[in-house]
């Protein structure tokens, strides 16, 4: 009982790690989503790029910040502001001392007058420890935090835009990947009837050689043939481990079994106005356009006034902290500054974001036209490979009964082994043909579906 319950539970482990049941397409297109280390990369691209949102927005608040000083200093100019800072500053520092120790009965010589003062020019060393918590906040900056903080938005738009044409693209690669290999299998089922066929045409080529009604060479063709489809499958077989090692790649995990589609791919019913209106490429262009915009505000900035405002308080002491409350001071101001004439840097910079903007309104428009292009081609293109893949079917019915015809005709002597051999190789270059189309026409289904931004 032990036994079982343990291979019991070692089931349920592989169940529950996918391992014992194949991949369905829906499948692996959420865990393509979840775990495809791009997809990933993409994302925390865009969650950088509001963080950008938040980081412009925060300039209207202005700063805030702590400044602590701590010095020591014997420089004459240093000594007299920290004491003048600290509010400690008395006529001594000036020289009053040695000043009025110059007085006569007769008053003040003029040496007293012209005599620099060692009080004042050689001060003993002084610490100096000032704290100050300091206040900015921009007014008015022309509408530039405006402008830049609307660019930032379109950027996260923008790389918003740039993780789903990456999804978009790696959810085409997944199926086709996925459409390739029920081809390849499809193609794999086909030649291995072929060499069904060839194993009993080989018996059948032996047993009239021992009959005496067939050659040795006769034999020789088959066996040829024979090796030639067995390469084909041993072909398709490598082809397949690769698809698998792809799509583990795109995973982003071991996958070594899926569930191909038994169906073909269907075209999507998308008018060319939905594809228009929601293809990323156009989408991305709309949002270069307001970028370019919104710098030609920012160029217009230049020619209004900033203005802003400061608070500031502070307290200083030659000790840390001693008497913060007698030494304190504040100061509060605002500034205007306007720029007025710069050898005309300003209107030339204004004209050059103007252009940039003119010039990504034509690539906007040149944008929908390639669009447009690009949907009458691809969809002339599917329509051209569903008459051919309707057509090779024909075809490759016809050349099974023609094969089966000429097997049965051999049989009865009537024809040569190599008339067999030529209407075989005939079927085998239509089993060839037919997967070769049906890839092609898959290929343009899905890239009318990334064209039209259909997965999301």
């Amino acid at each position: 009982m032990k036994i079982i319950m343990n291979m019991l539970f070692f089931a349920i482990l592989l169940n529950a790690d996918g391992i014992s049941n194949p991949l369905t397409l829906d499948n692996a297109l959420n865990i393509l989503k979840n775990k495809n280390i791009e997809i990933k990369v993409a994302s925390i691209d865009e969650d950088v790029a509001k963080a950008n949102i938040e980081k412009t927005k925060g300039m209207n608040w202005g700063k805030l910040e702590f400044i602590q000083d701590i010095s020591r200093s014997n420089d004459a100019g240093n000594v007299f502001g920290f004491k003048l800072t600290s509010r400690e500053a008395t006529f001594g520092d000036f020289g009053a001392r040695e000043f009025i120790s110059s007085q006569t009965p007769t008053g003040f010589p003029n040496s007293a007058y012209t005599t620099p003062p060692n009080d004042l020019n050689y001060p003993d060393a002084r610490n100096f420890f000032q704290s100050k918590i300091k206040y900015e906040l921009p007014i008015f900056t022309g509408f530039k935090i405006q402008s830049y903080t609307n660019i930032m938005k379109e950027m996260a738009k923008m790389k918003g835009l740039d993780k789903d044409k990456l999804v978009n693209e790696k959810v085409y690669q997944l199926k086709k990947s996925f459409y390739d290999m029920a081809l390849l299998e499809d193609s794999i089922k086909h030649l291995n009837k072929i060499l069904n066929n060839i194993n009993i045409l080989e018996d059948t080529t032996k047993e009239m050689i021992n009959e005496g009604y067939a050659k040795h060479v006769d034999l020789l063709e088959v066996q040829a043939k024979k090796a030639n489809v067995k390469r084909l499958v041993l072909q398709m077989q490598s082809n397949k481990k690769l698809l698998y090692h792809y799509i583990s790649f795109l995973l982003n995990k071991d996958v070594t079994s899926i569930i191909a589609p038994t169906q073909s791919v269907k075209m999507p019913n998308y008018s060319d106005k939905y594809i228009s209106k929601n293809n990323l490429d156009i989408q991305k262009a709309s949002l270069g356009l307001n970028i370019t915009k919104n710098m030609e505000k920012v160029s217009k900035s230049a020619y209004y006034p900033m203005i802003g405002a400061f608070a500031e308080e502070s307290t200083a002491d030659d000790n840390f902290l001693t008497n913060a409350n007698e030494h304190k001071a504040y100061t509060i101001g605002a500034r205007v500054s306007w720029n007025i004439f710069n050898g005309g840097i300003d209107k030339a910079n204004m004209q050059k974001a103007r252009l940039n903007s003119m010039k990504t309104q034509e690539q906007v428009q040149l944008a929908k036209m390639g669009i447009k292009l690009k949907i009458a081609k691809i969809r002339t293109e599917i329509e051209t490979y569903d008459n051919e893949i309707a057509s090779l079917k024909k075809e490759l019915l016809l050349a099974n009964t023609i094969y089966k015809n000429y097997e049965g005709r051999y049989k009865e002597k009537l024809i040569s082994m190599n008339d067999v051999i030529i209407k075989q190789s005939q079927q085998i270059e239509k089993i060839l043909q037919l997967q070769q189309i049906q890839n092609k026409r898959n290929e343009r289904v899905f890239a009318f579906e990334k064209l039209a931004n259909g997965e999301k």
